[in-house]
């Protein structure tokens, strides 16, 4: 392939679904992704470092719950995705999208080691004329002066010989209206021409994807959107704990608040806040801002009393026993849900891990239900999932509902508790009351 001629040919072979996709990291973004790919009829090389992970796909096992089995074993039975651990196949790919991890060190600094490793590796294993998408949340900056300097090692040139783009992943795990289809994607290239390629690429196989000027817009997009998010759910955690030193219910304000048509969104207090995105992206975002002399304290605060929202629920657990004439130690606390969401077995910066680690500290006799999550061995914890019934529910001095799954019999829960603090207003949501239940 000639180099005059390489954007020409790339984008005629995207379009005409020949060209073949690898999807480094097949974890909750890159899974979707490479089926989607395959799904409208592209070749899909999937690569991870997980010797498990490959060999369960390879067998049609999904590990991923926005992910069935049956989508598995339909691309895989399809021939037109393959799972490996070896990067090998990646010179005999056109495009190379990038879901590794993005996660904080313990000072909160961007740790991008994995984006460094896959695009050492990418150097090592690839060709002239391919497309590369880093879809990894991360600092502005990242896919300029991280990933085009390792990759133009091979004396190639950006927009000429390799192209190179940034577009943010926005999956929202257990979401079943927005998928991977029909978010719109957004995408920054180093010039014109890979901007274009990885617009064209995206509208093959979602509603619809939007160019932007540069890789950094497209990287600090995706940092405003959460940090959006974290400033608004710090400013109601806030807010739910002003509203009970002043005996009003946050839940009922929040819903009044609501029925405004105009200048309100409606946000909601929780045990903390969970995931990789909402309290790790805009540490990103801080840290980069500190670099260039600027100090982010809206986003630096939120997250501080987001960090401390756990905290704050264990002592409202010690509280709401005080008011029972028992202490926290040795007291029977049953914690109903331990995933950072409803309805999905994430437990990436769950709060509820944080709330663990508290009662712990305490030396409370907690256990735990959560049929999405049945065992926990992870940051010292080890449990398993307790089956949820009636006795169960008798012999605890509290129950905590942590999160909100909907396949649990709350009715059940609040016949048979002696006390419940629901943390979620799940009770609220669902007309359950009675003078056991307290709130957040």
């Amino acid at each position: 392939m000639k180099k005059s001629d390489t954007y020409t040919q790339l984008k005629k072979r995207i379009i005409s679904k020949q060209a073949v996709v690898a999807v480094i990291g097949l974890g909750y973004v890159g899974l979707p992704m490479a089926v989607q790919f395959a799904r409208k009829g592209f070749s899909v090389i999937g690569i991870d470092t997980s010797k498990k992970r490959v060999t369960r796909l390879k067998k049609g096992i999904s590990y991923i719950g926005d992910v069935d089995d049956k989508d598995i074993s339909e691309a895989v039975a399809s021939k037109r995705f393959t799972v490996t651990t070896s990067a090998k196949p990646l010179s005999g790919c056109d495009v190379v999208i990038i879901c590794v991890p993005t996660p904080l060190n313990r000072a909160l600094k961007p740790d991008i080691s994995y984006i460094l490793s896959a695009s050492k590796i990418l150097k090592q294993n690839s060709r002239a004329g391919q497309l590369v998408i880093l879809e990894s949340t991360t600092y502005p900056g990242t896919t300029r002066d991280i990933i085009m300097p390792v990759l133009a090692g091979r004396e190639g040139k950006a927009g000429k010989d390799f192209f190179l783009a940034f577009s943010p992943e926005r999956i929202d795990p257990g979401n079943p209206r927005y998928d991977f289809s029909n978010i719109p994607k957004l995408v920054g290239g180093i010039t014109e021409k890979c901007t274009c390629l990885a617009k064209t690429l995206y509208e093959m196989v979602t509603e619809k994807a939007i160019g932007l000027s540069s890789p950094e817009s497209a990287e600090v997009t995706k940092l405003l959107e959460n940090s959006f998010r974290i400033v608004n759910i710090g400013l109601i955690n806030e807010f739910a704990h002003l509203c009970h030193k002043l005996g009003i219910d946050v839940w009922e304000v929040v819903e009044a608040a609501k029925t405004k048509p105009f200048g309100f969104m409606p946000f909601y207090p929780g045990p903390g806040v969970g995931g990789h995105c909402i309290p790790a992206d805009p540490m990103y975002l801080s840290w980069k801002a500190r670099k260039v002399g600027f100090e982010t304290r809206m986003i630096d605060l939120a997250a501080r009393v987001n960090i401390n929202a756990p905290k704050h629920v264990v002592e409202r657990i010690s509280d709401l026993l005080k008011e029972q004439n028992k202490k926290i130690k040795g007291s029977n606390i049953l914690l109903l849900g331990a995933s950072y969401k409803e309805n999905i077995n994430d437990l990436r910066e769950s709060p509820a891990l944080d709330v663990i680690k508290l009662l712990d500290g305490k030396k409370a006799a907690w256990s735990y239900c959560d049929s999405f999550i049945p065992y926990l061995d992870i940051c010292g914890i080890r449990a398993k999932s307790k089956t949820l019934s009636k006795s169960l529910v008798k012999k605890q001095d509290l129950v905590v509902i942590l999160t909100g799954h909907s396949g649990v019999d709350y009715e059940m829960v609040a016949a048979n508790a002696k006390l419940i603090f629901d943390t979620r207003n799940v009770a609220g949501k669902k007309g359950i009351k009675g003078e056991n239940i307290v709130k957040l």
